[in-house]
């Protein structure tokens, strides 16, 4: 990826519905707790990539429903689609992979023949992907069936049964995990491989992730029975797989310690912000336990008293300034005052901030800007801005640097409703 110099630290390959996603966690915290470990500790040096069953379509419209991060890589439709980056930029390689031995028309005709089968809907057939749903009583059959069937056509295709519902016929090339291989070999030839690769999952189409040698594995604890049978047919030995004990991304964290593969204590389990020390200076770092303070401010969350305010004017410059996404400027110390005055307005209410795509650089000796999309979840509402801070090192403060300049501007199309209520 071009964001790195060398190397990965680490690479995440996650699954997202009840892995990363848990759609049982209406307050989201498990993702909002990832979310804030990655951008703390490892969006500067590390892969996050997203593999999912979903369509393009359905993909777009789980972002928008939860607070997910931007992924460096989306694997998408079992592993039929590879895309770099929030443009979704296509692997044409990849396609070019899967062309071979298949044929999307006569798999068409020969599973017209077969009643069983009902097509999913229009977004989630795909160019190297059909997909059906099918009973669980009858799949083992029709996927014998089916195998044979294509194969007498000279077609060499890979089929997959998942979540006790859902059958999709890929190229035999594709699938999640020969996906990951094929990122893998192209890291290498890059001279690039991850340091340490960690695959994640819950259901049967996130075994062949599991297989990739060298890798790192989690099931997350309520991962499906069709992926624990795999695993007790095909890896119960392996001590570099492990069924962790919590659930979707609370598992990839637990995981991440498990393995010893780098820091795994989000910041949202810090309880006391303002006096938490960090070991050596790190802007992302910073920048993440400011909002989450932000945000247990607005909740009522931390006791109402002086030491947090004491704390944002110790860190923020007295002549420094903050620009609203309405291009109105105040001084640092005056949004601080207001800010002052809003303790548990958002109390009871769903109300959550996480920073996304968060990019810090060294303007110069002394200087920091951090860049990054900050969200707010307020009931229905999800407004974000694009968002600059600038970073003055300090070594005689009591964090060692000072904000001295805030920049915020609406991100297209997601404004707040009520913008004069916005602070930092």
């Amino acid at each position: 990826m071009e964001k790195l110099q060398g190397s990965a630290r680490l690479m995440i390959v996650s699954d997202l519905d009840h892995t990363m996603v848990d759609h049982h966690d209406t307050e989201n915290l498990s993702l909002l707790r990832f979310n804030a470990l990655w951008e703390s500790f490892y969006c500067q040096d590390s892969l996050l990539v997203f593999s999912t069953g979903r369509s393009p379509t359905l993909y777009k419209e789980l972002r928008k429903e939860k607070p997910m991060l931007t992924p460096d890589i989306t694997i998408m439709s079992v592993g039929t689609e590879i895309t770099y980056g929030e443009a979704m930029v296509p692997d044409d390689g990849w396609e070019h992979v899967l062309d071979q031995k298949w044929d999307r028309n006569v798999v068409l005709e020969e599973t017209s023949k077969i009643p069983q089968l009902k097509l999913q809907a229009e977004t989630e057939q795909r160019s190297h992907k059909i997909s059906f749903y099918v009973d669980k009583g009858v799949a083992q059959e029709v996927t014998k069936t089916l195998s044979e069937r294509l194969g007498s056509r000279g077609l060499d295709v890979k089929i997959i049964y998942s979540g006790g519902i859902d059958l999709d016929i890929l190229p035999q090339g594709a699938g999640k995990g020969q996906a990951l291989a094929y990122l893998l070999r192209k890291f290498k030839a890059e001279g690039k491989p991850p340091a340490n690769t960690l695959v994640c999952g819950d259901s049967g189409n996130d075994a062949e992730l599991f297989s990739i040698p060298d890798v790192y594995g989690v099931m997350v604890n309520n991962a499906q029975e069709e992926l624990l049978q795999w695993y007790a047919e095909n890896a119960k030995n392996n001590p570099r797989i492990i069924h962790a004990k919590e659930r979707c991304a609370a598992g990839i964290i637990e995981a991440i310690g498990h393995f010893k593969l780098g820091p795994n204590t989000s910041p949202r389990d810090v309880m006391d912000l303002s006096s938490c020390k960090l070991e050596s200076f790190s802007p992302e770092q910073e920048v993440v336990m400011f909002y989450l303070l932000y945000e247990r401010w607005h909740r009522a969350e931390i006791e109402k008293s002086e030491m947090p305010i004491q704390y944002l004017k110790s860190i923020c410059c007295p002549t420094g300034t903050a620009v609203h996404p309405s291009g109105a400027e105040r001084s640092l110390h005056e949004c601080i005052n207001i800010f002052n005055q809003c303790y548990g307005d958002k109390k009871g209410k769903q109300f959550r901030v996480w920073i996304d795509k968060v990019s810090a650089s060294q303007a110069d000796l002394n200087t920091w800007l951090v860049k990054f999309d900050k969200w707010e979840l307020c009931d229905e509402a999800r407004p974000c801005c694009v968002t600059t801070i600038k970073l003055n090192i300090k070594p005689e403060a009591p964090r060692g640097f000072v904000l001295t300049h805030v920049h915020q501007a609406w991100l297209e199309g997601y404004a707040a409703s009520n913008p004069s209520t916005w602070i930092f």
